[in-house]
Formats: C-alpha cells, structure tokens, sequence
C-alpha cells in the first residue's frame, strides 16, 4: 500500500470510526468450508444473481453462499432465495470489520454500485480476492469522507476483476488510473432457465390430439382475470374457428368452479387434470397443475402471462415460456418482473396488452408462423446471452477459490 493511500485511507477510518449496531446476521452462524460474499446493490438484479448462485453450486457443491443487501435495504421486499441474505453494516470501521470477523469469506462479489471503502480495504487487506461485476464508479462513503482524495480509486483498486456493462463505464473507471488489465466489458448477467425435460411420447400425443390447429396458452390467470381471457378467445376464434386455448388457472382451487361456469357459455370445455382428453371440437382445455406448464409452453407457440391485466397483480414470470419459443403476451401490471418485461418488450419479444380486446387482436396476429418464429427467436437470444458471462464467473470463482487453497479466510 503507498504511502499516499495509507495516509487516506487511515484518515477515512478514523472520520468513520463505530462499531456494528444491532447487526442483522449474528444469528446466522458462519457455515463450514468455503464461502462466497456477494454484495448485491440493487433489489432489480436480485433475481439474476439468485439464478448465477444455483449455476455456481451445480458446479461446486460444497460452496456456501451469503448474500448482503445495501444497510438501508428493506428486506421484506427481497424474494426468499433459500440463501442467507442479510443487510450489510453501515459504513463504519468497526461494523466492518466485525462483519468480516463474522463470515470469513473466502472470496467476495459486488453487484453494481454503492461501494462501500471500509468493509472493501478491509477484505482486500485480509487476502480476499474481490470482484466487482456490473461495475460503476459509485463510492458510498461515511459522511466527512468525500473530501479525502482518491477514496474511490483507492476503494475500487481493491478488486482483482472488474467487469463493466459498458464501454462508457470502462473508461470511467480507467480515467481513474485503474490500471487496464483488471478492467474487462461484459453484459450485465441475465437469468438463464433450465425447464426440465418433457417425455417424447406424451409430447407427440398431445400434439396428435390437437392435430394441427392453432394453440394459445392463457398461464396463471387470476379469477378476475377469467372474463378478459375468455373474451379474448372467443374474439380470435372469429378469424380462427379452430383455435383451442389451453386455461392454465393460477389458483388449483378455482378449476372447478370454472370448469362448470364453462359449461354454461356455450364453450366446449374438457378438464385436463381430470381426464386427460383433448377431442377434436375442444374449445378451452383448462389446467391447474404448475408442473404441466412445461408441457402446454412447448404445444402453444403463444402465451399470455396471466396476473397481469388486472391492477393489483404484480406479473408472473414468462422466461420459461421464452426458453421454450413461445411468444409472449402480458398485460400493463407487472412491477414485480418488470425489468424482465421490459427487456423482452424492447427485443420484440414480448407484448403488452392493456384489455381484452387488445388480447384477442394479438394472439390471432401472433399466431401467424413468421411473427410467433421472430418473437421466439427474439426472445431465444436473450435467454442464452448472458449464459458465456455466467460461464465465465463460473470459472474466475473457482480459480479464486482453488488458489486460496479453500477452507476459511484469514482474519
């Protein structure tokens, strides 16, 4: 460490001095062998990460893994990943360094911005390999540390790897005299699904029953969702007499109710869950178990995310849907995928529909071949982009690790 960096960073440390309040993780004991500490910034690439971390450990087993969130999170908002998550000290040098003292890590991953210098220079000064993904020029300091010079270079010089999701953000960070060979461009990581396999032979036979006439699946639909959907199939079956819509209902409950309510429109309705036939004049096929999704995805080139017309619902997830090339419809209220939506939107591989009507018109457009193959090709490309970038941590983890020769982080 030079000299000019050790007069800072000791004058950072005295400025920020305290120790950990009311920690969140003394709980939670250090689990046995190795462990990674990946920081995420943001709550939107939350889901990302979750699904990089299951790659991980399909890889290396025996690697635990503790996540943090910024101290000011709320983690209530967090989905449950199954892995400890828990709020990250507040920048003092104490909390720190008691936070360090705590998990051991063996090696650490920071998500985006919002580095913060005490628990950064302590790791590094420990011999933890860090790296820094997503990479941004955004130091969260204690408060009087601003003024100090060069706590945002001193503070990312901590990590071994620093991956950008830009060209901009790269020579942000190089202006700052980090030297080049640490500094690399990648795209940011992107979830990767892994649907299980189908068996063939029930795949062929479904397929027969349907012989040959256009498909479109309606997948977690909400009660009050039924009428809109319903609407919208008998709008396009104006323009394709044999269309079939498969009625994937979200709550298991309401099958039935809604089974004989289709009795009574004047819709010609079988229950798959019940008898597994589909007959040539079947108008709805209604399903309710989730673990059929995978089957109805690859029969139906078209798909509407249900939990989504209505305001309230909050979207379900369609990149099981997109990995199977089933083109996408949602409707405007799906905050809680939103970044998912979004990017499938923009790519052409997504559309949003605000009423029912708007839903009829698109599935009777999309189910023409040429623009359900383009939206799934779209949506394809997304899918599997970020995989080489996923594949790639991977393997700098586990170099990492081999290195260190595994077992506990100094202290």
């Amino acid at each position: 460490m030079s000299k000019s960096r050790s007069l800072s960073l000791a004058a950072y440390r005295v400025l920020s001095w305290g120790m950990q309040n009311a920690a969140s993780y003394r709980d939670i004991p250090r689990p046995d062998g190795e462990v990674l500490w990946l920081h995420i910034n943001s709550h939107a690439r939350h889901r990302a990460i979750i699904d990089f971390c299951q790659r991980l450990q399909h890889a290396r087993p025996t690697l635990s893994i503790v996540l943090t969130a910024p101290p000011d999170a709320d983690l209530t908002r967090w989905a449950n990943s199954g892995y400890p998550l828990v709020n990250l000290p507040t920048e003092q040098t104490g909390a720190a360094r008691a936070f360090l003292d705590h998990w051991r890590p063996d090696v650490g991953m920071w998500v985006g911005g919002g580095l913060m210098p005490n628990v950064i220079t302590r790791a590094e000064e420990r011999g933890i390999p860090l790296i820094l993904i997503e990479a941004e020029a955004d130091v969260r300091t204690a408060r009087g540390g601003r003024w100090l010079p060069d706590i945002t270079r001193y503070t990312i010089d901590c990590f071994r790897t620093i991956i950008c999701p830009t060209p901009e953000s790269a020579r942000q960070i190089r202006r700052l005299g980090i030297s080049s060979t640490k500094v690399k461009e990648a795209p940011p990581l992107h979830i990767s699904p892994n649907p299980r396999p189908w068996p063939e032979d029930e795949l062929i036979e479904v397929n027969h029953a349907l012989s040959g006439r256009p498909v479109w699946l309606a997948a977690w639909v909400q009660d009050k969702e039924f009428i809109s959907v319903l609407s919208a199939h008998r709008q396009a079956m104006r323009m394709l007499p044999r269309l079939a819509l498969v009625l994937h209902v979200a709550d298991i409950t309401e099958a039935g109710p809604l089974h004989r309510r289709l009795e009574t429109m004047d819709l010609r309705c079988t229950n798959w869950d019940e008898s597994g036939m589909i007959e040539d004049m079947t108008q709805v096929i209604l399903s309710a178990a989730p673990e059929d999704l995978g089957l109805w995805q690859r029969v139906s080139p078209v798909t509407f995310m249900g939990t989504s017309l209505e305001r309230g619902a909050a979207g379900a997830d369609p990149l099981v849907a997109t990995a199977l090339g089933s083109a996408v419809i949602h409707g405007p209220f799906v905050h809680g995928q939103q970044q998912l939506y979004d990017q499938l939107d923009r790519a052409g591989a997504a559309r949003s529909v605000r009423t029912a009507t708007e839903l009829g018109d698109a599935v009777v457009e999309l189910l023409a071949p040429d623009q359900a193959a383009n939206m799934a090709l779209a949506g394809w490309q997304i899918v599997t982009e970020g995989a080489p970038q996923a594949d790639h941590l991977i393997d700098l983890v586990q170099d990492y690790l081999d290195q260190r020769g595994g077992g506990d982080a100094s202290t």
